[in-house]
């Protein structure tokens, strides 16, 4: 993957899949923008890419507050004249694992405005400067729950079927500019999302692993191999596509 010198803004990027993404593409050269709305966390990620050769900057960003979108990108080109690549990673579970009659307002709305709102946000913001700079690639953390049933997290289900969703019709819009929009689909993977889900019972891990050929959980650092493949040059003629990474548990 050829990713070297390019202006990757990643969302998200101070835990989990966020931070195994950014650490890719600081070793592969690009010029990673780690952003979070945890400032220490992502500073970490950016310290921990400049200690191994990289570059990164640490960027505090909540990707709910649109004029907080706004200024990460276009200080980003300020520096930089460009956005070569936009990782739209951040994203919540619901605090509360209810059945849909059950589920919780504030999961509702709390999950909507990061996971949805947010994604839309970033999107909107990054093709803009896209659109004048005539490139660009997008990628879009979806799910497993954005393509198949999932119970008890219906906020959480719809967020990432939207993504999907915004994803494909965003592709059939902005390919005639040069400009590809795709999104990776994780199963479940190790992260603060899953360690919540297996606290639910206590044989949970092994029910989800029954059911996974692969008979295990994912790692963050291949989902963002998949990100950085999907970002990179390798797929230039990918775009509107869902790139999933199961384990083999949709089959």
């Amino acid at each position: 993957m050829n990713l070297k010198d390019k202006i990757v803004i990643i969302t998200g990027a101070g835990s989990g899949i966020g931070a195994a993404t950014a650490k890719l593409f600081g070793s592969h050269g690009g010029r990673v923008i780690v952003s979070d709305i945890n400032f220490k966390n992502a500073q970490k990620v950016a310290d921990e890419i400049k200690e191994n050769g990289g570059m990164a900057t640490a960027v505090k960003t909540d990707v709910i507050d649109f004029e907080d979108v706004k200024v990460l990108v276009s200080n980003v080109v300020a520096e930089h004249g460009r956005l070569d690549i936009m990782v739209n990673n951040a994203g919540i579970g619901g605090a509360n694992q209810k059945r849909t009659a059950e589920h919780t307002h504030d999961d509702w709305h709390n999950v909507i405005a990061v996971n949805q709102t947010g994604v839309f946000y970033c999107m909107q913001v990054a093709l803009q400067q896209m659109t004048k700079q005539s490139h660009g690639a997008i990628v879009n953390v979806a799910s497993l729950a954005g393509l198949k049933a999932s119970t008890n997290n219906l906020s959480y289900s719809a967020s990432k079927f939207a993504v999907v969703g915004m994803t494909k019709s965003a592709a059939l819009e902005y390919g005639h500019k040069n400009i590809r929009i795709n999104a990776v689909c994780p199963g479940y993977t190790h992260s603060a999302l899953l360690s919540q889900l297996l606290s639910t019972r206590e044989d949970m891990g092994e029910i989800l692993k029954k059911f996974t050929p692969m008979g295990r959980f994912g790692e963050a650092d291949e989902i963002a191999e998949g990100i950085c493949w999907l970002a990179s040059d390798s797929s230039k003629f990918i775009t509107g596509q869902t790139l999933t990474l199961d384990g083999g548990i949709s089959l």
